[in-house]
């Protein structure tokens, strides 16, 4: 395959960016997407030039640290997919292919195609959390759960935080994160204690960090790359308003 690549190549947070346009060839449909830019990257370092700075570790769709924006869609053309589970085969030789970074204020560009996204951990370290002894795993069936709440409870818990809703929504809303966090826990025996104080927290601190307010269009949840579901927003909502009526949060 031969392709024509625009890239967004910035120095860093500090300094403006621009597109770059490479021309990339030999490219097998078997590749993975961050595989053809390990290409592209081999011959801009033989050539002398910067390489192309990207997010990835462990490209099985698990860390969520692959995020970039391709032909204006966060992960790429596919649904359910992310980026280091796209395949060149999902294009055509002779295409154009246009790779951005998440655009969203909490998520300032370090590099290239890399952004900040600690402002997810900030958020997570605020209340997504269980405070509970550590120690041996207990045995499964110790802790009667409802497969319901269970399955639920699951889907939620697969977010890998890679920041594709915030990417998505014009109003660069983390809520979709947030609820997933929020709904895995909440569904839980173990994470009971909490659950008031975990809602109020959790959404003070993603408003602290800029992120915008939620508006239910739904794109969040259509370009997640691990599907989860508008339920989620809602049970949050129904957690954060049940939390507010009872609130010892100042």
């Amino acid at each position: 395959m031969h392709l024509t690549l625009n890239v967004w190549r910035q120095k860093n947070k500090s300094t403006e960016g621009d597109f770059v346009t490479y021309e990339v060839s030999d490219i097998s449909p078997d590749m993975s997407f961050l595989e053809m830019l390990d290409v592209l990257n081999e011959r801009l370092v033989h050539e002398g030039k910067e390489p192309v700075a990207f997010d990835h570790d462990c490209r099985e769709g698990i860390c969520g640290s692959c995020s970039m924006y391709i032909n204006g869609r966060p992960h790429g053309p596919l649904k359910g997919v992310a980026t280091c589970q796209l395949h060149m085969r999902s294009f055509k030789s002779g295409d154009t292919i246009v790779i951005e970074p998440w655009r969203a204020v909490a998520f300032p560009v370090i590099k290239d195609l890399v952004t900040d996204r600690a402002a997810l951990d900030r958020i997570i370290a605020s209340g997504g959390f269980v405070s509970v002894n550590t120690g041996n795993a207990q045995d499964a069936n110790s802790i009667p759960v409802p497969k319901e709440n269970a399955d639920d409870a699951f889907m939620a818990a697969s977010c890998i935080g890679c920041g594709a809703c915030i990417a998505a929504c014009k109003n660069a809303s983390a809520m979709l994160f947030v609820s997933a966090k929020i709904s895995q826990l909440a569904l839980l025996p173990q994470g009971q204690a909490e659950r008031k104080i975990r809602a109020e927290k959790m959404i003070a601190q993603m408003d602290a960090e800029g992120f915008g307010a939620c508006t239910n269009m739904g794109a969040c949840s259509a370009e997640c790359p691990k599907e989860i579901s508008l339920d989620t927003i809602a049970r949050t909502n129904r957690e954060y308003l049940g939390a507010k009526m009872t609130s010892s949060v100042v």
